[in-house]
């Protein structure tokens, strides 16, 4: 049969293949399960054997010997990774929401959260996340080195006050810092450099944005009146169900750059926008930003529209969890001064 030719049952054929890919898929998540399950009941037996019959280094090494002997088909049963799954046990083992999400992920995506991840916020984070955007181990890892959580955590994106009323996901989708280590750039570079360094390396700049934008064009042409205008980036939310249009700028924020952005959203919302569709949303990437500046320009901002940063080198990881370490400690003391009483004499 000719390869091209359209089988006559081909809708038939389609609901069959795809019943088989559904159960393929569940039986996987099935075995993933029952082998997550396991490894937290060895990691569950070897805990309380420590704890309570003295067990050391030397006698779980003595097991993972008698496991390979006794069955040398199994696999992933070193004294390395029984350690692993004892610490794993203790990491989860007083946390309900936690193990339950543990259940739901590979092995390595577990491994390198409890092992790189300090604290249980961190952690729920990183599980989520993976769940969500569906991350392989090379790019959790990534994720984690780029310190997703804690610029996150430290820095609330800028929003006009219109998107956040059209959009209240909006704060949950978009950040204020993006990390762009990945494309390469000297610290001297051209606009043209970082529009063209993006699309060649859109994917990696997909998983950074996140999994839900779907790239439509580089420098996406707007007719309006006799005149052509383009946009940099336009992409697609399916989330927000709304086409996303980033203004690229290499220099510091502007006031004026959010007129070009605002004529832009306005030009796509008449001309391009499905009925069925969102207004359009405005992102202005930069390289820097006066955050008073940023303030003063959003304030009366009528577009959905939001104003971010760029930087080409992955963050000082450290840096940022003393400055969380620090809020977080300025926060508790709030809390304990109020529940005090110090405040409602």
């Amino acid at each position: 049969m000719n390869s091209k030719t359209v089988p006559r049952n081909s809708h038939a054929f389609a609901e069959v293949l795809g019943q088989i890919q559904q159960t393929r898929q569940r039986v996987f998540a099935q075995a993933n399960t029952a082998l997550i399950d396991l490894y937290w009941r060895i990691g569950q037996t070897i805990s309380h054997k420590v704890a309570q019959a003295g067990w050391g280094k030397g006698v779980v090494t003595e097991l993972a010997r008698y496991i390979a002997h006794a069955d040398p088909t199994l696999k992933g049963f070193s004294d390395k990774n029984l350690w692993r799954m004892k610490q794993f046990y203790e990491t989860y083992c007083d946390d309900e929401k936690l193990s339950t999400l543990v259940r739901e992920l590979p092995w390595t995506h577990n491994v390198t959260i409890f092992s790189r991840c300090k604290s249980p916020a961190e952690r729920l984070f990183y599980l989520e996340q993976c769940l969500q955007e569906k991350y392989t181990s090379r790019e959790l890892e990534r994720q984690i080195d780029a310190a997703s959580f804690e610029r996150v955590s430290l820095t609330q994106p800028k929003l006009s006050a219109a998107l956040r009323v059209l959009q209240p996901a909006a704060g949950e989708v978009f950040k204020d810092h993006y990390v762009l280590e990945f494309l390469g750039l000297p610290d001297s570079h051209s606009e043209n450099d970082l529009q063209t360094a993006l699309v060649r390396h859109m994917k990696a700049f997909v998983l950074e944005l996140g999994r839900d934008f779907l790239f439509v064009a580089e420098q996406f042409r707007l007719q309006v009146g006799n005149q052509d205008f383009f946009i940099d980036l336009l992409f697609y939310h399916r989330g927000l169900s709304a086409l996303v249009a980033f203004e690229l700028k290499i220099g510091k924020f502007q006031p004026e750059h959010m007129g070009q952005l605002n004529f832009y959203l306005e030009a796509l919302d008449r001309d391009v926008k499905k009925p069925h569709e969102n207004p359009s949303i405005g992102v202005l990437l930069c390289r820097d930003k006066d955050e008073e500046v940023v303030e003063y320009a959003l304030s009366r901002n009528l577009s959905p529209t939001l104003i971010a940063q760029y930087q080409l080198q992955l963050p000082d990881k450290k840096l940022l969890q003393a400055r969380l370490h620090e809020l977080l400690a300025g926060e508790w003391a709030m809390d304990d001064k109020d529940s005090s009483g110090e405040d409602g004499r």
